[in-house]
């Protein structure tokens, strides 16, 4: 099936040579494969600020991918926060992905922002950036309530974010129903998928424990049945993913937001199956 959706991309910043000769490798299998853009993750109150800046400055510099940084907000003042959009602006960053970010655990203040809700506002304000959003299909971990996460989205929407990405997730039915509630609201923005292809059991398993991301037991129980033969894993997980991806493009969905993982293996495979 040949499908051309928005489609793109996550990397996070390497922490050392062997891991930036791996990121650029990536990068060059990945290209083949036109993205729309390429976001770069960023660690809270600015704990990888630096070497964000820095990939985002290589993609521009050296790469024919858009880069998109995230950017989050919990723990930083006003004025750390602006001078990044003065530094984006004047490298012709575009885009960003606004999120709140987790506060450390040896500070209790969380600064001049308090949530992603204050920084989308900011970044409207500010002006000049296309502003992305975080969406939960699962619902946020810390939420008190589903009604009360979907009014927050309703809210971030409202401030300014043009477009929505998901967490990562297994069940298809999540994403449908999170669109339809949203729908219902009025929210008329894209909400992008995101998807994780589960190559790496044990250490997704680990992921999704921390962030409420649920794992269908039926995929669980094959995966743990394959506890000893990593490449079956791999193969299961391409091909779950393919087929998530595929039924939801059918059901509208307007683009898929790869979290790499800064490997390119399982991207191809499932953008190969997908036809993109």
């Amino acid at each position: 099936m040949a499908t051309r959706c928005e489609f793109s991309v996550e990397f996070f910043p390497p922490k050392n040579p062997a891991g930036e000769a791996k990121l650029r490798e990536t990068i060059g299998a990945l290209q083949a494969l036109r993205p729309d853009y390429a976001s770069v993750t960023y660690g809270a109150a600015g704990s990888t600020q630096e070497p964000t800046l820095a990939t985002v400055a290589m993609l521009a510099r050296d790469t024919e991918l858009e880069a998109v940084p995230h950017l989050t907000c919990i723990g930083s003042t006003e004025a750390g926060i602006r001078a990044i959009l003065e530094h984006y602006r004047e490298l012709g960053i575009r885009r960003i992905v606004a999120l709140r970010g987790d506060l450390p655990p040896d500070r209790e203040d969380p600064g001049f922002f308090h949530q992603a809700l204050d920084l989308i506002a900011y970044i409207r304000a500010f002006g000049g950036f296309q502003i992305y959003a975080a969406a939960y299909p699962e619902f946020h971990p810390r939420a008190v309530h589903a009604r009360a996460d979907l009014e927050y989205l309703q809210r971030k929407v409202e401030a300014g974010a043009s477009g929505l990405i998901t967490q990562y997730f297994y069940n298809p039915d999540a994403y449908l129903q999170l669109r339809d509630d949203l729908a219902r609201r009025g929210v008329d923005v894209p909400i992008t998928v995101g998807v994780m292809p589960m190559t790496n059991y044990a250490q997704i398993a680990n992921f999704s424990a921390q962030c409420g991301a649920e794992i269908p037991q039926f995929l669980r129980r094959r995966m743990e049945s394959f506890a000893d033969d990593p490449g079956a894993q791999a193969e299961l997980a391409i091909e779950v993913a393919s087929r998530q991806c595929r039924l939801l493009l059918d059901q509208g969905a307007p683009g898929l937001h790869f979290y790499t993982l800064n490997q390119a293996e399982a991207t191809l495979a499932i953008a190969r199956n997908l036809g993109l």
